[in-house]
């Protein structure tokens, strides 16, 4: 291993992930960790057209790589120039994850140990308003000729590392480049502090945008662990990659369970809507059982899709869910097929005329409809699941009333509950929704010793 030798890369592309976008030039400057010792630059034909916006922030268009060597080319010169040297640049993981996805590409194995210029420049100028490079030159009186070109920033990218060796009195840069450094593998805007403050217990964690705004939220039954799970690995898709580039900030709220962790989850996805979750946005109920009395006096019941406006007797995640459950109430309680109605928007009409003939006494209709309706009601029960706290003085409890999630929170250890009111006074409420509720039944079947029923 060369003692302490870095290559300072920088590179410019055709787009913002490894796996759809190449290389269209690449510098790199060696650094022996007091001065330049050379330096090596070229234009690369990345074979795909360079987009407009890509050629108005470099100027780098498809005339310029037209006879420049493609990455197969110069390969092996970049590989000879990286090996057993620290890969620095300014969001190490951007440059690193293209180079090291193209070196592969051309037939090359090859990893290094990064650091990141921007997380150095986070921890031994702390507090400066942006570490972008252009702004942080500009802070700190770096001269950046040729800016958005690989050989210019690389060049700026190679004084602002100088200048950080320089003030580094702490040793920080020493302790980021160790293989086991967990810093390293952060993304670049958040502070290190943010992922170190993290217990290693159960709850919610929060990513937050540079303008402080929720981008997602997730579980974990080790906080912690989760979250560096997400900064693993060598992902190199667009969806990562921008996912990553997005967090600047972590928050996080500690569960006593790992099922009020789950329901913080849900309920804060559906409250806050962060535009990087996806799997529980399908979760969301969209429809729901209806019932409506029309002008001839008869009552119908119909699944419509779900609005402000309108109070539904039970929501759907699918509209196949709540026809099922329609049907099945048809059948068991003899309810003329005419008066009830699927797939028909909320917001229309639910009840075109149909064949009037032979209709059954609407008394006698009406009264079925009612016990269809007290049967769907009459199941909803309510009950308490009580459980752990977070310390021994106190328990988790979970309050569910007339079959919906009322809230939850925390009771004191030695004190005992009769009525569902001294419960409900010490939860704090939540919405409700049917993925809610499965996930409360599935935890009651299994542990029954912890529900209370009233």
């Amino acid at each position: 291993m060369k003692k302490k030798e870095y290559a300072i890369v920088d590179i410019e592309t055709t787009g913002g992930n490894a796996v759809g976008s190449r290389i269209t030039e690449i510098a790199i400057v060696i650094h022996d960790g007091t001065k330049v010792i050379d330096r090596w630059e070229t234009l690369v034909n990345p074979q795909q057209e360079i987009p407009l916006p890509i050629f108005a922030l470099t100027g780098i268009d498809n005339n310029l790589v037209r006879n420049a060597p493609i990455f197969d080319e110069v390969s092996e010169k970049i590989l000879e120039m990286l090996t057993d040297r620290i890969f620095v640049a300014h969001n190490v993981n951007f440059d690193y994850s293209f180079v090291r996805h193209q070196l592969e590409k051309s037939g090359f194995k090859w990893t290094a140990r990064k650091l990141c210029t921007v997380r150095a420049a986070r921890k031994i100028r702390p507090g400066l308003g942006s570490y972008s490079l252009g702004n942080l030159c500009s802070s700190l009186d770096i001269n950046i000729e040729n800016r958005h070109r690989a050989g210019g920033d690389a060049d700026a990218t190679a004084i602002l590392f100088s200048k950080l060796l320089e003030w580094d009195t702490e040793g920080e840069m020493d302790k980021m480049i160790k293989k086991t450094a967990q810093d390293q593998r952060l993304p670049p805007n958040l502070p290190s502090q943010d992922f170190e403050q993290l217990p290693e217990k159960i709850g919610v964690y929060y990513f937050y945008n540079q303008m402080k705004e929720v981008i997602y939220v997730g579980k974990a039954v080790n906080l912690k662990k989760r979250v560096a799970s997400h900064f693993s690995g060598h992902n190199v898709n667009a969806q990562r990659q921008h996912f990553l580039k997005d967090i600047y900030g972590i928050s996080f709220e500690v569960c006593a369970t790992e099922l009020m962790a789950l329901l913080l989850e849900c309920d804060e996805i559906k409250r806050l809507w962060p535009m990087h979750n996806r799997a529980l946005k399908r979760f969301e109920s969209k429809y729901g059982l209806y019932e409506y009395e029309a002008r001839n006096g008869y009552k119908y019941l119909a699944v419509g899709k779900l609005t402000k406006f309108q109070k539904c007797i039970q929501e759907f995640n699918s509209q196949f869910s709540g026809i099922t459950v329609l049907q099945n109430l048809a059948q068991q309680f003899k309810i003329d097929y005419r008066f009830c109605q699927y797939g028909i928007s909320a917001t229309g009409d639910f009840f075109q005329k149909k064949d009037a003939a032979n209709l059954p006494d609407v008394t006698d209709h009406n009264k079925k409809i009612e016990k269809a309706i007290d049967f769907l009601l009459g199941n909803r029960t309510s009950f308490a699941i009580i459980d752990k706290g977070n310390s021994i003085e106190e328990q988790s409890c979970i309050w569910v009333e007339n079959g919906h999630f009322y809230g939850m929170g925390y009771i004191p250890s030695d004190v005992g509950f009769n009525e569902p009111s001294e419960i409900k006074d010490c939860v704090t409420p939540y919405r409700s929704n049917q993925y809610m509720m499965h996930l409360i039944h599935a935890y009651a079947e299994k542990y029954p010793g912890k529900v209370k029923r009233f």
